[in-house]
């Protein structure tokens, strides 16, 4: 197996032991996000700027693997409270275009940092 470590300035670094993303084949593996401002490494205040930076964040390493969201197919969303699910569905239509991903949505009790959101996904590229 021929495994490629998918890594950018432009998303938060990690705050633990995994890569950013993993590419085995034409198949990229994206870790989980949360709302951190790569900038900073700080969590953005409030869900929908989490929900926004997450998906921001998922963008920049899909492009740094060489793809985009379009090539999502598998897409994996945590959240705090469920009840924020409609405001995941209301932003991720501003990133994501039909055919959406496959997507699960759960309800955990805590996310890293304190987050509301984290999401991760499988990218398969052209």
């Amino acid at each position: 197996m021929n495994k490629t470590i998918i890594a950018t300035s432009g998303a938060p670094q990690a705050i633990g032991t995994y890569s950013q993303a993993v590419r085995v084949g034409d198949t990229v593996y994206l870790s989980g996000q949360i709302g951190l401002n790569p900038a900073d490494m700080q969590l953005v205040a409030g869900i929908e700027a989490q929900i926004h930076q997450v998906f921001g964040n998922l963008r920049v390493v899909a492009e740094a693997a060489g793809g985009g969201l379009a090539d999502m197919v598998k897409l994996n969303v945590y959240l705090t409270d469920l009840g924020d699910f409609a405001k995941v569905n209301e932003i991720m239509a501003q990133y994501f275009s039909p055919p959406y991903p496959a997507r699960a949505a759960v309800g955990v009790a805590a996310l890293p940092r304190g987050a509301l959101v984290e999401a991760d996904g499988v990218l398969v590229l052209p």
